[in-house]
């Protein structure tokens, strides 16, 4: 009997893991091109992390997303981390190298560029200051993102301040910091608004910071993406400015790490978000 090639295997890591739709999103594409490979999500408690790592190769892994709460101390265990993983301090996606030493990148800030890229495709960075909600990992990877495409000042509010204080101390004279009770003054003259906190979110709370200040011209985005169009982005787009939901960052961010594990770079259209809103 001839030896049959490993069907690869990849998956998205995460505590709790059940609300992903990365499975419904890289299943999609699998079938789509017609690949013979697997997705699935996997509940790992983080002491539970390198040993997973460690154990998922042998299985036939070649490699996997990772999400909450693991983002972070996963550059502690991998063996090679890009550079803008380790800018951004964060990594969301690993490939398992035949070598045995763990690949980790980070793909959030390309991904919120491409998804900005191919919805408001008359969007200028150059073109003033961008204001910024929130302080997490993912502002992080935003803020990598916007700076390297020559945003010339980046205005950044946080419920806490030093959360924020610190991504000034991380990133350089680029950002100003607000507080929070002052966010709504962020907005004056700002030609790119992004929320990346989780206010507005099915389950959390509402996004309650007043948007009167927000030019019509603004490219307002939300990175929450359920519900699709945030209360945040209803406001915006009341007030003429252009919006781009969360969605797209979701798709465009998953596209490497799956050209890299299955060896096809998938295409992100209609039919993609589709298929993540109806699973």
């Amino acid at each position: 009997m001839t030896d049959l090639p490993r069907i690869p295997l990849a998956g998205v890591i995460g505590h709790p893991i059940a609300h992903s739709r990365s499975p419904a999103l890289h299943g999609f594409w699998l079938r789509r091109y017609g690949i013979k490979g697997h997705y699935i999500p996997m509940d790992v408690a983080p002491q539970d992390l390198r040993q997973a790592l460690e154990t998922l190769p042998k299985l036939g892994f070649v490699g996997v997303n990772v999400t909450i709460p693991h983002k972070e101390a996963i550059l502690r265990i991998a063996d090679v981390i890009t550079d803008r993983a380790a800018l951004i301090g964060a990594a969301n996606t690993l490939i398992f190298r035949k070598d045995g030493r763990i690949h980790a990148d980070n793909t959030d800030g390309a991904g919120f560029m491409a998804n900005l890229r191919q919805n408001a495709p008359h969007w200028n960075p150059a073109a003033g200051p961008a204001a910024m909600f929130g302080a997490g990992g993912a502002a992080r990877a935003v803020i990598a993102a916007l700076i390297e495409v020559g945003v010339p000042e980046i205005r950044i509010a946080n419920r806490t301040r030093p959360r924020a204080e610190a991504l000034r101390a991380d990133f350089g004279a680029k950002l100003t910091v607000y507080d929070w009770v002052h966010a709504p003054n962020m907005l004056e003259g700002a030609a790119t608004v992004i929320n990346t906190t989780s206010l507005g979110m099915s389950g959390k709370h509402d996004f309650r910071v007043p948007l009167d200040a927000l030019e019509p011209s603004a490219l307002v985005t939300d990175l929450v993406y359920n519900p699709l169009k945030t209360q945040f982005l209803l406001e915006a787009e009341s007030k003429g400015c252009t919006i781009v939901d969360g969605l797209g960052m979701l798709l465009h961010q998953a596209a490497p790490g799956f050209e890299r594990w299955f060896g096809h770079r998938p295409e992100v259209d209609e039919a993609t978000r589709n298929a993540v809103l109806t699973a």
